[in-house]
Parts: structure tokens; C-alpha cells; sequence
């Protein structure tokens, strides 16, 4: 089963219907990791809005979720659109009043090349289970004066492992990779991806970076 397909599968959409937990990611070890499902179907706290206060022009959220972040910057009257894998997210989104689209960010994306800002909130970094080629992809996403601003692990961490979905009741999904990345770890990841960080900040216990294009057009894939 692909990475796609595992995300639109139950235990993942049912939690987002319901806005409710428990939900895990399972590494093949046993070790789980806990998914804030509640605090993603919920309005944007403190930490979110210094994240939406960040955003400038046209915003990509990737991995938008059940849509909190694309729905407050569409409620200011911001352009944005979210992508996410999940029917259910996309619903949702769209329910809240957002843009959303049910695809992958590898695929072909509306505006490709012309975004201001891109999100990787929530632990978004970990999509497709190698950070550097996901910041190195969206090179080809955002404008050349563009930025990402992205959510780095709470912990010094900087692991590709295979996850599964798990609700704590018996239900799962199709094992798929997936990353983690801290601060420092991150910080690497965007050098060898042709971005620098432009900007730390820690609020309400989450980190995050804003990455802008490294100077030189070399840097670029």
C-alpha cells in the first residue's frame, strides 16, 4: 500500500470525522507516537497564529489536516489552499470555509512555482520520509523569493523509520515512511536542500523555522 493510500485509510479518517483521538504513529519497534488530533481540529492557538502572523502573500499549507490554519488565513481574506491525502481532511477543510485539494505535494500543484509561503506544520516535515527531498521539491513549488516555514520534532531527533497508523483499539493502517526532524537536524536538511534559515522562534512548547532560498542559484535543484 503506497504512503497515499495509507493516509486515506480508517483509523486516520475516522478520527478526523469525529475531531477526537486517541490516535498513533507505530514505528515498527512499538514505540508510538502520539497524534494531536484535537488540537488539530480545533481553532488556531497561540503557536499557529505566530505561524499565520509569518505568512506573507499567496500560503500552501501542506498537509493541511482537518484545515484550522488554511480556514483562519481564508477567514482574513489571505489566498490559501490546502493539500492533503485525506478525504476527510479535504472535507473538512472545505467545511470550515477553506480551499483544499486531495492530492500529494510530488504531484502537480495549482500555481506550481508562484506560492509565497509554504507550511510544514504538524510534524509535516516527516512527509514522504525524507525531509531533504521534500524541501528540495518544494523549490519547485514556492516563488524564487519564497519561504517555508516549517515545525520542527520537540526533541534532538533525526530518524527515517516506517510508521503505521493506530487508533489504540485495534485499528491500523498500512505500514509507510515517515521523519522526524528537531531543530538542528531540520537546519541540515534545509542546507542540503538549498535553503537557509532565516528565522527561529519556540512558543507554547513547538519550534519552528523559516527558510528562505539560499543566495546562490547553484543551490537550486
Amino acid at each position: 500500500m503506497t504512503t497515499t493510500t495509507a493516509w486515506r485509510a480508517d483509523p486516520y479518517d475516522c478520527a478526523l470525522r469525529t475531531g477526537r483521538g486517541p490516535l498513533f504513529l507505530r514505528r515498527h519497534d512499538g514505540w508510538l507516537l502520539p497524534l494531536e488530533i484535537e488540537r488539530w481540529c480545533t481553532a488556531p492557538d497561540s503557536a499557529d497564529r505566530s505561524v499565520l502572523d509569518r505568512c506573507r502573500g499567496t500560503v500552501l499549507d501542506i498537509g493541511c489536516g482537518p484545515g484550522r490554519l488554511v480556514a483562519a488565513l481564508a477567514a482574513e481574506g489571505r489566498r490559501a489552499l490546502g493539500v492533503d491525502i485525506s478525504p476527510e481532511a479535504v472535507a473538512r477543510t472545505l467545511r470550515l470555509g477553506g480551499s483544499a485539494l486531495c492530492q500529494s505535494v510530488f504531484e502537480p500543484l495549482p500555481a506550481e512555482g508562484r506560492w509565497d509561503t509554504a507550511l510544514l506544520i504538524d510534524g509535516n516535515t516527516g512527509i514522504g520520509g525524507d525531509p531533504t527531498a521534500l524541501l528540495r521539491r518544494l523549490h519547485r513549488v514556492v516563488s524564487p523569493s519564497g519561504r517555508v516555514i516549517a515545525e520542527c520534532a520537540p526533541v534532538d531527533v533525526d530518524e527515517c523509520c516506517e510508521v503505521r497508523v493506530e487508533d489504540g483499539r485495534g485499528g491500523h493502517g498500512a505500514p509507510f515512511p515517515w521523519a522526524r526532524a528537531g531543530s538542528r537536524a531540520l537546519a541540515a536538511h534545509a542546507r542540503r536542500a538549498g535553503w537557509e534559515v532565516s528565522e527561529q522562534w519556540t512558543l507554547e512548547g513547538r519550534t519552528f523555522l523559516s527558510l528562505a532560498p539560499q543566495p546562490s542559484a547553484a543551490a537550486r535543484p
